[in-house]
């Protein structure tokens, strides 16, 4: 039995969404985001970096971009975005989801496998203890996520723009 629940609680543990948070926050690739906008930036921005030879080598093989080494260069910054962008939603969905388990007022879970499907009712000391962990440890994780997603997809339509201008 539980210590925080007065009734036994029917949920495998790595069901449960603290458990579930708590391996989020534990993962080494979720473990990225982080409320502090410098400090989630950090792992994107050097991966973005990391690409720029890849995408830029890549956009080599267009022969009219082989003739204009500025657009080359464009191109190549601008193709080294997509990879930290899709991070970014992933990290985003996976926070979201964590977002939504620990917000809900029931948790749905799996006993043995997909086709036993259960619903079990959140105790109140559990909904109290989720919520708080929602809303002062996921939703600033999120927030950051958000802001980094809107700079990510600016730079990378600026940059796009700015391929076709010069």
């Amino acid at each position: 039995m539980d210590s925080t629940c007065p009734v036994p609680c029917p949920v495998p543990v790595e069901q449960r969404p603290l458990q579930q948070y708590e391996e989020l926050r534990q993962s080494w690739f979720f473990r990225w985001a982080d409320p502090d906008l410098l400090t989630c930036l950090k792992p994107f921005a050097l991966c973005w970096l990391l690409l720029i030879p890849i995408s830029t080598v890549i956009a080599s093989g267009s022969v009219p971009l082989q003739q204009d080494p500025s657009r080359l260069m464009a191109a190549g910054l601008v193709g080294a975005m997509v990879l930290p962008l899709l991070l970014l939603v992933r990290q985003w969905l996976g926070w979201t989801f964590i977002l939504r388990r620990l917000l809900a007022e029931s948790i749905e879970y799996e006993e043995s496998g997909w086709y036993d499907g259960q619903i079990w009712e959140k105790p109140l000391a559990w909904r109290q203890q989720d919520w708080l962990v929602a809303q002062h440890q996921v939703r600033p994780i999120l927030l950051g996520l958000q802001q980094l997603m809107t700079m990510a997809t600016v730079v990378l339509l600026l940059g796009t723009v700015l391929c076709r201008l010069v």
